[in-house]
């Protein structure tokens, strides 16, 4: 059977540009594909026929014979069907990236990428968090070696121009397919990916350029951060590689309990007790914050567990909002131990609210002091 002209078979004319006759081929290719056209024999001759086609059109010698002598200008020399069945594997890449709409001759070369985050967990006392700080802290991170500064060379000696890559890091591997030149990228085994050789390693970091350093860091740590916040310091991780910048020191925070005060949100809470008489006739007391000790007045008649706010006495907002409030609970606490002159005054003070006292009778030790004279 013969063969069909190859112009007729891509639907081109002779004066067809390069362009036209890729843009008709991957068109046709993707149209007879045989994935695309499971168990149909026709489709499959067609893709065939397109790919023979293309082979011969997009070389420009070739194309000179074929228009000059037609297929004999040009016999054995197109590839087929069989010759792409071959390379089916080493192109599918390229056949994936023509159906989505292009069409990928390699590889993008991997660019720089930013180093590893660091994090670091530092406790502050209540005070501390509520007013802010500042601390040092000592991070173990990557730094330059400090016998070569870097270089991975030897003192005295330099790095070289891999000459397998000619610097680039990565080799290119051609081959030539139906659909073109499909062009593999990988990472230069000479030099691992660098692009540089050392002929004559540093003796303390064995070439790599890196040792593990103690770095000492001041830490501003805003008012008002609680167990859980966390403090982003950009730029003071684990260096990039490839000039990439170096990544972040995330410091996480953990407040002290206080003895006194607790936290809620950004209020302060505390627990004030008051003597009997004090609730009952009213006080002046000195009453603790954060800011020391402020005078407050205890009405007459409060009742244990009644609780005052203090204004603006708790915990500074940390985006600068103003403060948080305090609160002051109440409790009144009853005597354990009281004199004679006291309990006769209170026995006056519940017959005059006509209210009934059951006291306890004395136990026998005590009555065994009363006897020794104790």
């Amino acid at each position: 059977m013969s063969k069909r002209d190859y112009y007729e078979v891509l639907g081109l004319d002779k004066n067809a540009s390069e362009d036209d006759i890729k843009k008709s081929y991957r068109k046709l290719a993707k149209q007879y594909h045989p994935d695309l056209n499971p168990d149909n024999k026709e489709a499959e001759q067609r893709f065939k026929e397109v790919n023979e086609a293309y082979e011969v059109l997009k070389d420009p010698n070739k194309k000179a014979r074929y228009d000059r002598f037609g297929h004999e200008g040009v016999n054995g020399q197109a590839g087929g069907f069989g010759g792409f069945e071959q390379g089916f594997g080493d192109i599918f890449e390229d056949i994936f990236d023509m159906f989505g709409g292009g069409f990928s001759s390699g590889r993008r070369k991997s660019g720089p990428k930013k180093g590893d985050d660091l994090k670091y967990r530092i406790t502050v006392d209540f005070e501390e968090a509520a007013f802010g700080v500042e601390k040092e802290v000592k991070i173990k991170r990557t730094e330059n070696c400090s016998t070569c500064n870097g270089s991975g060379a030897k003192p005295g000696t330099s790095k070289k121009t891999c000459g397998k890559c000619s610097g680039t890091g990565e080799v290119k591997y051609a081959q030539q397919t139906p659909f073109g030149q499909f062009v593999r990228v990988g990472t230069c085994e000479e030099c691992n990916g660098t692009g540089e050789k050392i002929d004559t390693p540093c003796t303390h970091c064995h070439g790599i350029g890196k040792e593990q350093k103690v770095k000492k860091l001041n830490i501003k740590i805003p008012a008002g951060v609680d167990t859980g916040s966390v403090i982003p310091l950009r730029g003071e991780g684990e260096p990039g590689e490839k000039g990439g910048a170096r990544g972040d020191l995330f410091i996480y925070i953990e407040v002290n309990p206080h003895e006194i005060f607790h936290r809620e949100g950004n209020n302060v809470i505390c627990e004030y007790s008051i003597s009997f008489a004090q609730a009952a006739l009213g006080a002046e007391v000195q009453v603790p914050t954060l800011d020391g000790k402020v005078k407050y007045s205890i009405p007459a008649g409060t009742q244990s567990g009644t609780v005052f706010r203090l204004r603006s006495k708790g915990i500074q907002n940390i985006r600068g909002h103003g403060r948080g409030d305090q609160y002051v609970k109440v409790k009144v606490v009853v005597p354990q131990k009281l004199t004679e002159r006291q309990q006769e005054l209170l026995r006056q003070f519940a017959k005059e609210s006509d209210e009934n006292v059951n006291e306890s009778k004395k136990g026998f030790f005590d009555k065994v002091k009363d006897a020794l004279g104790g």
